[in-house]
């Protein structure tokens, strides 16, 4: 059995194919912090990973992952709008303005 590669080798060799996986689930404007993410967390989690692993397939699935983790933080953005919508009912000043029978319910 025979080491590991320095992290940098797998950087270069498998850099475009994870740039691949991430432009085909974001498209390209979100692709390149996908790759990033991927890349660190591959080298959070290499001197972990056994020496005969497939490194490629490895990297893949977590470029997948990180892909989809971007998909759903966009999700969970605020989406700005020009007018906030009216959905509660007007504000008429006092309870008793609004419903005389319910304020003289309540005193």
């Amino acid at each position: 059995m025979t080491g590991k590669q320095p992290f940098e080798a797998i950087v270069s060799a498998h850099a475009s194919t994870v740039l691949r996986v991430c432009r085909a689930v974001l498209g390209p404007a979100d692709a390149d912090d996908a790759w990033s993410e991927t890349f660190l967390s591959a080298m959070k989690a290499y001197p972990d990973l056994p020496a005969d692993a497939n490194v490629e397939a490895w990297l893949v699935t977590i470029a997948h992952r990180k892909a989809i983790d971007v998909t759903r933080a966009a999700a969970r953005r605020a989406i700005p709008v020009a007018e906030t919508p009216d959905t509660g009912t007007p504000d008429t000043g006092t309870v008793g303005d609004a419903d005389p029978d319910a304020a003289a319910e309540l005193a």
